[in-house]
């Protein structure tokens, strides 16, 4: 029971940190990212460049992550999604233009870093062996302290920062934020760029663990969609909530089910699937979305 317990907080930490960039971006401009699983593939990418090519120290790599998916998030929303948005009125638009994005980032990691699995050396050997009832490794430990400090001053920026009052004000109501003088055009390129960081800070915190490849952007997406179907579309407590329950699931699962073959995942999605059957809004979601 304790290996179950320790296991569902390793994932559920770095699940919640990838469900938190999605539903971020879908409260600020309702838009359904489909290209977020690319974004957290990018930035373990380029923490593999910097940490283990360049031999930068983990912590400015995992920096330089941050700042190229925020960057690119930035620039996706000015002149990507924000043209589309003003011009049409219907949301299946942006649907399509983020699936696009999907297969451009999908092509843009093949040209440059190839379609092989890559890994970075350990941020830290060892392993935690207490009383043979939940042994994790050292470096498994520390990923999910940082993910949970992460998370933790997410929500303090969000809740007390200038920005981030100006950002939930924008996903309550877009056109009373509009009308009591907020710049909706820059924290909708704020925001996104903050969503692509996210991805871009747990794909470089995780490629030390399971390490990066091409093929890891599709499931890491559906996994993102599941965590905010749970939660509660647009809602950031929804979305780590969403989070959480998904790690345990999955570590139940593995332990108990293990036994029966690869089948974890087929029961979640039935469970899912009869869990939105009840509760189509998810644990927080509101009625209008």
């Amino acid at each position: 029971m304790e290996q179950i317990l320790a296991n569902g907080v390793y994932l559920g930490a770095q699940y919640a940190m990838i469900a938190l960039g999605l539903t971020l971006i879908f409260a600020l401009m309702n838009v359904l990212n489909f290209a977020h699983g690319q974004m957290y593939v990018l930035g373990g990418f380029v923490t593999y460049t910097f940490y283990g090519q360049l031999g930068w120290p983990f912590v400015p790599a995992l920096l330089m992550s941050c700042l190229t998916l925020a960057v690119a998030g930035a620039l996706i929303e000015r002149f990507l999604f924000a043209p589309v948005i003003r011009r049409s009125a219907r949301e299946e638009s942006t649907m399509l233009l983020a699936a696009g994005l999907a297969f451009l980032l999908d092509a843009i990691i093949l040209l440059v870093f190839g379609e092989k699995q890559r890994g970075v050396p350990k941020i830290v050997n060892g392993v935690l062996n207490w009383d043979f009832r939940v042994i994790m490794p050292y470096d498994r430990i520390l990923i999910c302290g940082l993910a949970i400090l992460s998370i933790v001053t997410f929500i303090l920026f969000m809740q007390y920062s200038k920005t981030g009052r100006a950002l939930r004000a924008l996903a309550q109501d877009r056109t009373a934020a509009e009308l009591m003088g907020v710049d909706v055009a820059r924290y909708s390129m704020i925001g996104f760029a903050i969503g692509a960081m996210l991805a871009g800070l747990v794909g470089g915190l995780l490629v030390t663990i399971t390490g990066v490849n091409l093929g890891m952007g599709g499931p890491t997406s559906i996994k993102a969609f599941m965590m905010v179907m749970i939660g509660g579309a647009g809602v950031i407590s929804g979305a780590i909530a969403g989070g959480i329950i998904l790690g345990f699931l999955e570590a139940i699962g593995l332990a108990v089910l293990s036994q029966y073959g690869d089948i974890t995942y087929l029961v979640i999605f039935v469970s899912l699937m009869i869990f939105l059957a009840i509760r189509p809004r998810g644990l927080m979601g509101k009625p209008w979305g």
